[in-house]
């Protein structure tokens, strides 16, 4: 009985990874389909060079770099290579075919996309403070390759802890020091002075609707104070870093890094939006960046429900 309840316990756990794996896949399959148009690949050289202003001098240099071997291949063919890549791994996170060769694959490709199209996350204009949108992407693949679900439980008289604990702890500690970097950039007197013209500027093109949500943000910051409201979300990212650095809090702060990356994505970067005519999306980002750092913080939440349930089971 008791190899019954723990072969249910792993079966659950590599059922709620595997969904995380497949709702990973479907994000990456809209973006693929986003990124399939001829705008797009007509100029992909175009969106790597507009990332060259503004950087410094190592990375304007690299980047002028990587535009000259994307003219000598043909911006065209590199554009066209992208998007089926994209296709195969969508294909492969949703299916789990090949999944592990594939994920490994997704954190090269990802982390080219951000040293390239993203620039390295920059530049750091006054009151940015994105490090990037593929980044994080990346971080996602890693957990693919890191969950039980790819590792299996062991299964035995006295349960065993996960294969893929320490990548799990390699995957908080590194999201963590993304927040601690998010959070430097929230510090700046820059961005207490933009955060209002931020929020302003991610109405533009939007549906009525996503107008009317985003102006409720933007009235509440202007009862409370542009300065009170930047403050409070240095303050909120400090304390999200921390919680994951840390591994402190987790049962708050696991869920309220969710909410508070969700509230992101549906303001500051407007649902994702707009999809103007070849955008692939939030001002190029592929969907936005922030429903990304949700999906991390699932995994997250994930694991430590488990390693909870786990941790219990072990004491009765």
């Amino acid at each position: 009985m008791f190899e019954d309840r723990s072969a249910r316990y792993t079966g659950s756990q590599e059922l709620a990874f595997a969904g995380m794996r497949i709702l990973f896949g479907v994000i990456w399959l809209i973006n693929t389909i986003l990124e399939a148009n001829s705008h797009y690949i007509a100029n992909f050289v175009t969106s790597i060079a507009k990332r060259v202003k503004g950087q410094p001098h190592v990375v304007q240099v690299f980047l002028h770099g990587v535009i000259h071997v994307v003219t000598v291949l043909g911006p065209r063919h590199v554009a066209i290579g992208t998007v089926v890549l994209d296709g195969l791994l969508a294909v492969s996170l949703i299916t789990g075919f090949v999944v592990r060769p594939m994920a490994r694959l997704g954190i090269v490709y990802s982390l080219a996309l951000w040293a390239t199209v993203g620039g390295l996350g920059g530049p750091y204009q006054p009151g940015a403070t994105d490090p990037g949108t593929a980044i994080v992407y990346a971080l996602v693949f890693l957990a693919v390759l890191s969950v039980p679900s790819e590792q299996r439980l062991a299964v035995g008289p006295k349960p065993q802890p996960v294969v893929g604990t320490n990548r799990i702890e390699v995957i908080r500690i590194l999201f963590g020091l993304l927040w601690a970097f998010d959070a430097f950039w929230k510090w700046q007197p820059a961005f207490f002075e933009h955060s209002l013209p931020y929020l302003q500027q991610a109405e533009v093109g939007q549906p009525a609707w996503i107008t009317a949500y985003i102006g409720l943000f933007i009235a509440a910051i202007n009862f409370v104070g542009p300065i009170v409201f930047g403050i409070f979300a240095a303050v909120i990212e400090t304390i999200l870093a921390a919680s994951l650095l840390l591994k402190r809090w987790q049962a708050w702060f696991l869920p309220i890094g969710f909410l508070y990356s969700f509230g992101i994505w549906t303001t500051a970067e407007g649902w994702g939006g707009p999809y103007l005519p070849g955008s692939t999306a939030n001002r190029g980002d592929m969907l936005g960046t922030t429903n990304i750092y949700m999906v991390v913080y699932l995994y997250l939440m994930i694991a430590y429900l488990f390693e909870r349930r786990r941790r219990k089971r072990e004491s009765l």
